[in-house]
């Protein structure tokens, strides 16, 4: 707390505040994508508990929704996410009776995962809330600048994935 902040004055949230942190300075950019890859997530997972998902487990559905059934190891890979956070993933989801989980016909120690017919409804729900989503993130942006920005974007991910050396799929723009 600085000198100047009354005792039990309400602070701030760290996250919603204009100030660079000094170690940060050195890359604005990097910080300022964190912070809105952090609210994005938030915003998402706000709007995705109406149909009741984790954030991150619509990314495995829309998979599922596109690809039909897939191996999860081709899954796993597909979301670029840790193994065992995508086997939690699809417990949860087979739980709820939106995922189905059984051997591979072709090789029996491969897991084949798939949509339920109960998923199907979730698609509406997953498509709304990433519609609301987009309009609340790029409010009070024109086309031509919403457009701009996906372009930057997905030069800033291909100069990640280059890095990374571990891109799941091409970045469309």
């Amino acid at each position: 707390m600085s000198a100047t902040q009354e005792v039990g004055a309400p602070q701030a949230d760290p996250v919603c505040t204009d100030g660079l942190p000094a170690a940060a300075r050195g890359g604005p950019v990097s910080h300022a994508i964190s912070r809105v890859a952090r609210l994005h997530r938030t915003a998402a997972g706000r709007l995705l508990r109406g149909a009741g998902l984790y954030p991150g487990q619509e990314f495995v559905m829309m998979q599922l929704w596109d690809r039909g059934p897939v191996r999860q190891s081709e899954l796993i890979k597909a979301v670029d996410l840790d193994p065992s956070t995508v086997t939690k993933m699809l417990q949860r989801l087979e739980q709820a009776g939106h995922v189905r989980r059984r051997p591979d016909p072709s090789d029996g120690r491969a897991v084949l995962v798939e949509a339920t017919e109960e998923a199907c409804g979730l698609l509406g729900a997953v498509t709304g809330a990433w519609a609301e989503l987009e309009e609340h993130t790029l409010a009070g942006l024109g086309p031509a600048e919403r457009s701009q920005l996906a372009e930057l974007l997905a030069r800033v991910e291909a100069n990640l994935c280059t890095d990374a050396g571990a891109c799941a799929r091409p970045t469309e723009a």
